[in-house]
This record gives structure tokens, C-alpha cells and sequence, in this order.
């Protein structure tokens, strides 16, 4: 997918967001929200100006205006790569939605590709993919997979967790950069540009299927969760985590532009989809903002059998 354009086109306008960008680093956010618009004045057709613009509104304590400028980007940009949906749905201007737009998905993940691995393990702290593969062994010590699928595999560190006792291991992921990363790395026997929200997996063909840390950018898991299920092996193991949400309801999305889930939600989920828990933890996933991040770290079995070994 194309990335957002960081420059509007205009070198003047461009310098104005630069300014906007200082003052907005500085606090000033409504001096940042003026000057921005000041700048989107002559490059109008600016989605990703209007985006930021909606950002400092929205600081400066002007939601309406935040709104306004956000809807802005919906006219722009129909497909909604910068998550505006997701902005107005914070702000109480657009009613919940059960998934984000595919594009911002694809989107963000493409233009996060290069620094993702540093970022996330280095500066994040993220441990989704050891605590899942020290799941799986605590339950099946010794087993070896013959068909094991990867959901969003991003640049392959589940991948490489699975690598040692997997045959054939396969990896999904919306994101092309992220591929063409996970496919350096050379762990995977097939990879598959995929959306999770549309995921379609042979039946009955895979022993083992995780998803380590993507279920934050589905929302709404029956669909994702019940082709897993129909595509485990009697016996087969579906190993992810979620953000753990501790309110009444059975998913939210939080500041972040992230989901996050109830534990009785994935329980019913899991049921609904014919699997049995096996494990369910909680546990750090990484750290946001200096802050970390609760999570749940489930492993389910399909029904016809479990067995180690």
C-alpha cells in the first residue's frame, strides 16, 4: 500500500506544520491547531495535515473542531489509512465500530516495518512471543507440530520461537513491509498477505495457530476466532494474547487506537468456537508510555482430544 504523504506538496505549507509540530511539542496546542490550519489553507487536500490538525484540537480542548477536522479526513481519504474513524469514535462523534479500518491497519504497519523489531523488543519491552512459546511447552513438553499458522506474524519473532519444533510453519500478515521483513529472517516455509478481519484458512489443515499481540487491531474476535477454530486439527492448539480489559464490557478501544478484551469475553468466544481452555494468564505484554501494558495469554485446545507428546 501507498504510505501517507509526510509533506503536503506545498514547501511553505510544510514549513507552517513543521512550526505547528514545535509548539505543539512545547504545549502550545492551540497556537499549534492556528498555525496548522494555516498551513492546510493552502494545501487542502492534505489528509495527513488535517489528521495532525484534529490532534491538536482535540488538546487544545476543542473537540468540535477536532471532529470537523477528522471528518475532513474521511472525505479525503474514504479508505481512512491515518484511523480517523477511530479518533471520532474516542471523542464520542461516531458510534463503536467492531473492527479498525483495514487500511489504517495496513497502513501503520507498513510504515513501522523498519524500526519495528527495535522499537517494540528494545524500547517496548514486548515478551508475547516467549511467554506463548513457554505456554505451549508447559503444555505439550516435547511435542512437535507438523503444520503451525502465524496470525499477523509482523517481522517473524513468533516465528522464530516456533521455528524449532514446527514442520511446516506458515505466516499471515496484512502488511507487506512486514512480510518482505519476516521473510528475510527465513523462518517460514509460506507466508501470506492476509487481513485478519476476512481470514480464510483450509479446514482442518494446522496442529498449531498463534497470534501474538494482533488481536489489538481486530476488535471484534467471533469471525477471526471461529475460522481458527474450524481450521485447528482435533487436538490442535491456538496460542495469543489480548490487551486485558476489566469492565462490563466485551471490548474496548482504548486511547491508544487499540482493542482491548474482557476475559469472559474470550472464554465465550473460545467456547462458541468449539475450543477448550487449557492456560490463561495474566501478564505484562510490553510498556506504553513507561506504563505496562496488563494482558492475557490464553492457549486453547480444539475439541476431539489433547494430548502431549
Amino acid at each position: 500500500m501507498k504510505l501517507l504523504p509526510a509533506s503536503s506538496g506545498d514547501l511553505i505549507a510544510d514549513r507552517r506544520a513543521d512550526y505547528a509540530e514545535m509548539l505543539f511539542a512545547d504545549g502550545e496546542h492551540g497556537a499549534a491547531a492556528e498555525l496548522m490550519l494555516g498551513a492546510l489553507e493552502l494545501a487542502p487536500g492534505w489528509a495527513m495535515g488535517w489528521f495532525r490538525l484534529g490532534e491538536f484540537q482535540e488538546a487544545a480542548g476543542a473537540p468540535a473542531e477536532a471532529e470537523r477536522a477528522w471528518r475532513m479526513v474521511l472525505k479525503l481519504e474514504p479508505a481512512d489509512r491515518p484511523g480517523a474513524a477511530l479518533k471520532l469514535e474516542l471523542i464520542g462523534a461516531a458510534p463503536a465500530a467492531d473492527a479498525p479500518p483495514s487500511a489504517f491497519v495496513e497502513t501503520l504497519f507498513d510504515q513501522y516495518a523498519e524500526k519495528f523489531d527495535d522499537a517494540l523488543v528494545k524500547t517496548l519491552r514486548y515478551r508475547g512471543p516467549e511467554l506463548i512459546a513457554e505456554a505451549i511447552h508447559a503444555a505439550a513438553p516435547g511435542r512437535r507440530f507438523s503444520h503451525a499458522v502465524d496470525l499477523g506474524c509482523g517481522t517473524g519473532l513468533m516465528g522464530e520461537r516456533l521455528r524449532p519444533f514446527v514442520g511446516h510453519l506458515e505466516g499471515h500478515d496484512i502488511s507487506a513491509a512486514m512480510l518482505k521483513k519476516a521473510g528475510a529472517r527465513k523462518v517460514y516455509d509460506r507466508l501470506v498477505k492476509s487481513d485478519l478481519q476476512r481470514l480464510a484458512l483450509e479446514t482442518r489443515s494446522a496442529d498449531l495457530i498463534t497470534a501474538a499481540d494482533v488481536f489489538i487491531y481486530v476488535g471484534a474476535l467471533e469471525r477471526v476466532v471461529a475460522t481458527v477454530g474450524s481450521a485447528l486439527l482435533p487436538g490442535g492448539l491456538f496460542a495469543f494474547s489480548v490487551e486485558r480489559h476489566d469492565g462490563p464490557q466485551d471490548f474496548t478501544l482504548r486511547g491508544t487506537r487499540r482493542y482491548a478484551h474482557s476475559e469472559d469475553y474470550v472464554r465465550r468466544i473460545l467456547a462458541k468456537a468449539d475450543m477448550k481452555i487449557i492456560a490463561l494468564s495474566a501478564d505484562t505484554i510490553r510498556m506504553d508510555r513507561a506504563e505496562p501494558v496488563a494482558g492475557l495469554f490464553v492457549l486453547a485446545s480444539s475439541f476431539g482430544g489433547f494430548a502431549n507428546g
